[in-house]
């Protein structure tokens, strides 16, 4: 069992007003001497009554640091007296809402310095900025000002030199309007050379040695990773494809890795994706989990395919509520250490191997267990405790053989062996903290990634967590629509212990906010996955409902998408959010969504996308670091779709296997349709694609490039003739 809430929070203590929250993490500081607030209209009112500077603090439940901060700072009774005293504070989950953070966290940067968690600014009653950082130690440190004479300090320039507070507020507001929008960058117009030009840039900043992008700490980066993946398999580049080939090697062999149960940690703290911050997110695992299947279709890697499969075990096992919604993440610490749950030294694995020998070598030896351990925690150093390991690949399997003079099958076996036991005895250790609300945007990632990679895999259990994930999105985030709001989407939702008036205890899930760009498009993005993977028509028609009500709530002829709704609550800006960072942009993935759906139903969604896209392509070519998913997306544009049209009843095998060859092939920029003589509906959810297409005697596909088809193929193989890549 996972870290409760009622653990993680320190029930018993006198709560102040975020117990009455749904966040997670919001209530992990419900008890906290901190007179809290969320960020409501209340909070703002209170800090133009009392004429008071904002302290707000974001961050997440997972967050390693914000931890830190909290048991240093904001459970010192000492620091709270000052805080409550200054300001009024404001605590916000940056998960529920990424429009505060997208906004704040540009302050950071602006006044030269690394955004990141917990992020602490400080504003004036109308929410300007003036100054802000992020994790602040209680007293002087390494060079860095305690957090009391930083409150002390920014108190006193508020009282004293408030016309300069208010200047300073007024500059960073104006920048950061300026900011959100797209640079200005040199003309570009995409062009066939669109992938070379990009990776070009990327491979500059490749780790040639282990991997990745640049040096530690090394993030996934799995939307540049597929732009080289493209480069390399489609158009034949090698550098470009021993690189991603590389990079997807390397984390499955790290740290980064969970070699036990499976999962992506959050990313590396060294180039050599050895020791991670070992936070687990769901979206991380969402792109991870397509990356490997897209891995194992455009190399044939055996293991890329394992690990695909690891990692969905991982997320049915330990992420799914029971009744199918996703849950956000896994914390890093435990017990108040980051990592405990997932390190090892040498008596931990004798102790859980026992008697096993040949085991306890192997394991030793593959994992790089040694007396001098390779993590440490800096801030939770024992006298007298041995240094911990953490797992990796330290040689490959046939090595282990060699060294133990045993055959290559037998150290496998041995390693299985030590696997399942090592598993079973961390099981028993405390878990970490598991933020158990479902957000539709990472939800929706991962009921994609499910779905591609059940059908890819041939996969019925990932295809059905798909589905599963799905019905439960629909069913408790997805609203009917109302006249006067635009959008269609909560951003959030927890399941709740009630006692009902009578005494009896129930559950009920707490939805949380309007959603953003992000859950709109990726859920349609979901949406037209689960349609490609099975042929259900009512797929199609959900995704473009949320379509039109994306366009409806987000897009700007003149300005492209923003990802706050027009009818949202106003803040100092309304936020944009063309970049591809740790997940894809919401502009990228709504170009995403309309490109597949003007292919299947309407070319007026295609006409919206390829604006976006054209808008954008100038700043994604100069900069393909941080437009991986949009550039993506462009190569749609430039290259043109793969479309395959699927005949025959949906419940025949033959069409099953047709669907088969299909999702065999890697295919980046691909279109399935799927008509069933038997559905009427299902013309209508491919109207484009299945027009010209006759019911044949026997199922049968049709490939189309260009709008120009094929003659209808009825055989696997000769499907998967056609669909070889042509560059």
């Amino acid at each position: 069992m996972s870290t409760t809430i009622e653990q993680a929070t320190g029930a018993g203590t006198k709560p102040n007003r975020l117990a009455a929250e749904a966040s997670p993490y919001l209530l992990q500081h419900a008890h906290n001497p901190v007179d809290w607030w969320p960020w409501s209209a209340a909070a703002l009112a209170e800090a133009k009554k009392r004429d008071a500077p904002i302290l707000l603090s974001i961050g997440y439940s997972a967050c390693h640091w914000c931890h830190v901060m909290e048991r240093e700072s904001f459970e010192s009774e000492e620091i709270a007296r000052l805080m409550n005293e200054l300001f009024v504070n404001i605590k916000v989950d940056r998960e529920e809402r990424p429009d505060l953070d997208q906004i704040y966290q540009l302050v950071v940067q602006l006044m030269g310095r690394s955004g990141g968690w917990p992020l602490t600014v400080f504003l004036t009653p109308s929410q300007k900025p003036f100054f802000a950082g992020t994790y602040f130690p209680p007293e002087d440190r390494h060079g860095m000002p305690g957090f009391p004479k930083i409150l002390r300090a920014i108190a006193e320039a508020y009282r004293e030199r408030r016309e300069e507070v208010d200047g300073q507020a007024d500059e960073l507001t104006k920048a950061i309007a300026e900011v959100s929008r797209v640079a200005e960058a040199a003309p570009y117009t995409p062009a066939p050379d669109l992938l070379e030009r990009a990776s070009r840039q990327l491979l500059r900043r490749f780790d040639e040695t282990h991997g990745g992008f640049g040096r530690a700490p090394k993030f996934p980066n799995t939307m540049p990773l597929e732009v080289l993946c493209r480069r390399g398999v489609v158009e034949g580049d090698g550098a470009a494809r021993d690189a991603a080939r590389l990079q997807l090697e390397a984390m499955r062999a790290g740290g980064i890795w969970d070699h036990l149960g499976g999962g992506f940690h959050r990313y590396s703290t060294d180039e050599r994706w050895l020791v991670p911050h070992f936070e687990k997110m769901l979206y991380d695992n969402a792109l991870l989990l397509r990356a490997y299947t897209d891995g194992y279709r455009a190399f044939g890697a055996a293991s890329f395919a394992a690990t695909a499969k690891e990692i969905a075990a991982w997320v049915d096992r330990e992420m799914t509520d029971p009744e199918g919604g996703y849950y956000a993440s896994q914390d890093a610490d435990s017990e108040g250490e980051e990592g405990k749950f997932f390190v090892w030294d040498e008596p931990a694995v004798k102790e859980a191997l026992g008697t096993d020998a040949i085991a306890i070598k192997a394991a030793l030896d593959y994992f790089g267990i040694t007396p001098a351990g390779n993590f440490r925690d800096p801030h939770q150093a024992v006298v007298g405790v041995l240094p911990k390991s953490v797992l990796y690949e330290s040689r490959p399997a046939r090595a282990v053989a060699a060294k133990l003079d045993v055959s290559e099958d037998e150290a496998r076996e041995a390693l299985e062996r030590a696997k399942r036991a090592m598993f079973d005895a961390r099981a028993h250790r405390p878990r970490p903290f598991r933020d158990e609300k479902v957000l539709t945007s990472w939800s929706a990632l991962m009921i994609g990634a499910m779905a591609e990679a059940g059908a890819a895999l041939d996969d019925p259990k990932m295809l059905a967590s798909a589905e599963r994930a799905f019905a439960f999105v629909e069913a408790n985030l997805l609203t009917p629509r109302e006249p006067h709001r635009a959008g269609q989407l909560v951003r959030a939702a927890r399941l709740a212990k009630k006692v009902t008036v009578e005494g009896e205890p129930s559950e009920r899930w707490l939805v949380k906010s309007p959603g953003f760009l992000d859950d709109h498009a990726f859920l349609a993005n979901a949406a037209l996955d689960l349609y490609e993977a099975t042929g259900d028509p009512s797929k199609v028609r959900l995704a473009r409902g949320l379509a039109d009500g994306m366009l409806d709530a987000f897009w700007s002829e003149a300005e492209g998408f923003f990802f706050a709704p027009k009818d949202g609550e106003a803040l100092i800006t309304r936020s944009k959010d063309p970049y591809d960072n740790a997940i894809p942009s919401g502009a990228s993935m709504a170009a995403r969504a309309l490109l597949r759906l003007g292919a299947l139903v309407d070319p007026r969604y295609t006409r919206v996308a390829e604006a976006e896209l054209a808008r954008v392509a100038p700043a994604a070519i100069e900069n393909p670091f941080a437009y991986g998913q949009t550039l993506c997306e462009l190569d749609r544009v430039v290259r043109g779709a793969v479309d395959v049209v699927l005949v025959g009843s949906r419940g025949d095998a033959r069409t099953k296997a047709l669907a088969r060859a299909v999702f065999a092939a890697w295919l980046p920029n691909r279109t399935i349709a799927w008509v069933d003589p038997g559905d009427p509906s299902s013309r209508e959810a491919a109207a484009l694609l299945a027009e010209g297409k006759p019911v044949t005697p026997e199922p049968a596909a049709y490939v189309c490039r260009g709008r120009t088809c094929s003659l209808p193929v009825s055989t696997p193989e000769a499907l998967g003739a056609l669909l070889r890549p042509r560059g």
